[in-house]
């Protein structure tokens, strides 16, 4: 009798009971065979190792099946975050790294975990540093390819005129420096999964051949004719807006909706702020491990200060901070042991009462050095203003003009409570007003 409805995997198509007959072929060979030649061994372990991925299958997509079934009841909206991640380790989906209870998170791991076990095409957005690597290999490890190979491609980093070559491959003389025959990434990950990173980079030509592959599931090498029959699972990802780039004609719009079949969105680290403690004592205990020392201390004000910083790159930049720190301090970290371009420009603790008042002192200074300080806090605050107001708001420009680099920049216009979009307002109003 079969689980359900039998489920493709390559060519054929996979049950219990067909299995089951597998595995009796396979036991009386063994039985009945008084001596076995090399390659009858070799063969009865490739029979044995079909099996056993037809198993895992199946395993895969008995477990989807079972966490279909048992959607709860209540609204998500009333189920904690704390239960919601319960309820995933319960169903033994792996999701080693990406840790935390933040709903957005918990969301894009509930979204990955019914996506896993299809062959259907997944796209995952997010800013720069959120983890969609991560995510990609969540997707991979959760379904039935994760023994099969997982190949990462950067697409932004493969020159246009390398890029048909690198995802396809080549025949030997097909160009100049072409010595031998050489597999493509699509190739490679016959049977397992690519992802294609920074898929917003691919050139319309690049994006034009990977829509004819994803439609027909053949590539070509380059300098020959033969088509290759490939069984690969795509997962994308980009920090763009897909949509937009279509609808200006810099991203095919077809192969944008091939490609989000399944769309996984990641939060930025300002949106899981509340875990930034846990993801200090994460990679503090990481980074100790590599550089085999002591998990590293913080002071307090340089904790605060990374409490509220605004993380541009992400998670990411928040790892690197804490391998910096791990390396370069002693027992404990400071403020001066951050990298100069984000390194606040007063050496006073940056507390929360502080931020929320936008630096300024709540009361007058009580010494010489409080007093140069509150005069050097009010002339940077001018200096910020002034310039935004000349550049109409643009902190891009502002950063330019002034050499500095734009995620220090930002920092200090959050320090001092100036938004950029009140200059690009006033700038507009004055434009209205002259006209």
């Amino acid at each position: 009798m079969k689980l359900f409805s039998p489920v493709k995997h390559a060519s054929s198509a996979i049950s219990y009971a067909g299995l089951l007959e597998k595995i009796e072929i396979l036991r009386s060979t063994l039985r009945w065979a008084s001596k076995l030649e090399r390659a009858e061994i070799e063969k009865l372990l490739r029979q044995a190792t079909t099996l056993r991925d037809e198993v895992m299958q199946l395993s895969h997509k008995e477990r989807f099946v079972e966490a279909a079934a048992v959607e709860p009841v209540r609204s998500v909206a009333r189920t904690s975050a704390a239960q919601r991640r319960q309820a995933l380790l319960d169903r033994s989906f792996v999701f080693e790294g990406a840790f935390g209870d933040n709903p957005k998170l918990l969301e894009s791991l509930e979204i990955a975990e019914k996506a896993a076990p299809t062959d259907l095409p997944v796209l995952i957005t997010g800013e720069s540093g959120t983890g969609k690597e991560l995510m990609a290999k969540v997707v991979h490890a959760n379904g039935s390819r994760s023994e099969k190979p997982f190949i990462s491609v950067n697409c932004g980093a493969i020159p246009d005129n390398l890029l048909e070559s690198e995802l396809f491959g080549h025949r030997k003389g097909a160009f100049t420096g072409a010595d031998s025959d050489r597999k493509g990434k699509f190739e490679s990950a016959h049977r397992g999964t690519i992802f294609l990173d920074e898929i917003g980079e691919l050139p319309l030509s690049g994006q034009v051949k990977l829509l004819r592959v994803l439609e027909s599931h053949e590539i070509q090498r380059v300098g020959s004719d033969q088509p290759i029959a490939v069984d690969t699972r795509v997962v994308a990802a980009t920090n763009r807006d897909l949509r937009k780039l279509s609808e200006q004609g810099r991203f095919r719009e077809d192969l944008f909706y091939r490609l989000s079949v399944i769309h996984v969105t990641l939060p930025s680290l300002r949106e899981r702020s509340d875990e930034i403690p846990l993801l200090f004592s994460y990679f503090g205990d990481e980074a100790a491990e590599m550089l085999k020392r002591r998990p590293i201390k913080m002071t307090p004000r340089l904790r605060d200060f990374l409490l509220h910083y605004a993380y541009p790159g992400n998670i990411r930049e928040l790892r690197n901070i804490i391998y910096r720190l791990s390396c370069l301090a002693g027992d404990t970290a400071d403020v001066e042991h951050l990298p100069d371009d984000i390194r606040p420009a007063s050496s006073a603790p940056v507390t929360r009462e502080a931020a929320s008042t936008n630096g300024a002192a709540t009361s007058g200074p009580i010494s010489l050095s409080d007093a140069k300080r509150a005069a050097s806090d009010e002339a940077e605050k001018l200096f910020l203003e002034r310039g935004l107001k000349e550049v109409g708001g643009t902190v891009a420009e502002l950063a330019r003009r002034c050499d500095m680099n734009r995620s220090h920049l930002q920092m200090l216009l959050k320090k001092h409570g100036i938004r950029s979009k009140d200059f690009r307002k006033q700038n507009a109003s004055e434009s209205d007003k002259s006209a």
